[in-house]
């Protein structure tokens, strides 16, 4: 017998992106139960060395680490071939970015995700890959018609309203960034077509909670909660009436979790991953619960609307649910304060310029 086929029990499960703040919750729950972690990052992103110095200090030799860039197949390659499996949530993030630096985002998140799937298929060994999506996959959503109704905007098809978008929604890439990460999420799709590999893709809407420090362009949810701590003004694109769903840190590990646990089922498959309708607040819902929590009024400006913003995102979960038995268990104001708590304690240092929401 081979003695890497023997050894696949021992293997590592590799998080590419696992300093991060989902990819450093992720590792830390596989760590927890015992199993081997391989982290992949090349450590760009503000803060998460002290994600990588938190998971060392608590799980030691069990965490391997290597700094690799996703876009260095050569690098790749090699230190993934003996991964259990993969999970990928490296990526170019803000939609900002990707208008200013097209070329970059393409890298990163396409072919960056191209990488990862060479390095699993030339394997030779049917490794896993669950690959991180996101809704803007579906675009900005033009033809959803809403309306006003106080502080948020609710669409008038009766059935979106009760339960979000869901899968059989059409693609409509917009923005660099949509078009990256969209193809992206097709290309870990074909892959199981084309080649018969273990992919999946997980499409989510807004994720938050320990171990994220937002930045001004990604990662609002904890960059809201950090002005209020701070003091920071608060800059809204739009008139703050745009309703998301969002979904506490822990309930999208257990979603990770179990898409790889049923890797036999869940194959080819792309699952909508959200808080769901019951977790949808407007970000005006969100600013006045913060207010609350930090005991003062918020300092908020308003200017123009995003380029691809959606006036109105909630995920239809219905599909993961039924195949998975998961669903969310954290409610959004528990969530919220869990992650204000947090922050209390492990905020990066104050910057000075505004916070601005990009969803």
């Amino acid at each position: 017998m081979n003695p890497r086929t023997r050894n696949r029990r021992e293997a590592p499960i590799a998080i590419i992106g696992g300093s991060g703040f989902i990819g450093s919750n992720l590792a830390d729950n596989l760590l927890s139960d015992g199993e081997p972690v391989l982290v992949i990052d090349n450590l760009s992103r503000p803060g998460v060395e002290q994600n990588l110095e938190w998971l060392t200090r608590k799980h030691g030799r069990r965490l391997t680490v290597e700094t690799i860039d996703v876009r260095d197949a050569n690098a790749l390659a090699p230190v993934l071939m003996d991964s259990k499996a993969i999970f990928h949530l490296a990526a170019q993030t803000a939609v900002t970015t990707s208008l200013a630096q097209p070329g970059e985002d393409f890298d990163i998140n396409l072919r960056g995700t191209f990488n990862v799937l060479e390095a699993a298929r030339l394997s030779g060994e049917h490794i896993p890959v669950i690959f991180a999506s996101t809704n803007k996959v579906y675009g900005s959503l033009p033809d959803i018609a809403v309306r006003e109704e106080g502080d948020r905007y609710v669409p008038c098809d009766s059935d979106i309203h009760a339960n979000g978008i869901d899968e059989t929604r059409g693609l409509d890439f917009c923005t660099p960034y949509g078009c990256s990460k969209g193809a992206a999420d097709q290309y870990v799709l074909d892959y199981a077509k084309s080649y018969g590999m273990p992919t999946a893709v997980l499409r989510m809407s807004c994720i938050y909670g320990p171990r994220q420090f937002g930045t001004e362009d990604q990662g609002w949810v904890a960059h809201f909660l950090l002005s209020a701590l701070s003091g920071w003004p608060i800059t809204i694109y739009g008139d703050g009436r745009q309703v998301r769903d969002i979904l506490h840190v822990s309930d999208a590990v257990a979603a990770y979790r179990a898409v790889l646990d049923r890797i036999e089922t869940t194959s080819g498959q792309a699952y909508n991953l959200g808080g769901g309708p019951e977790n949808a607040l407007s970000l005006r819902m969100l600013l006045s619960e913060i207010s609350s929590l930090a005991g003062r009024n918020l300092s908020i400006r308003h200017d123009g609307e995003r380029t691809g913003d959606q006036p109105f995102f909630v995920a239809d979960t219905r599909k993961i649910k039924t195949a998975l038995g998961w669903k969310a268990h954290v409610a959004w104001r528990e969530g919220i304060r869990d992650l204000a708590d947090w922050l209390q304690r492990h905020r990066l240092e104050p910057r000075p310029e505004a916070v601005r929401y990009v969803a």
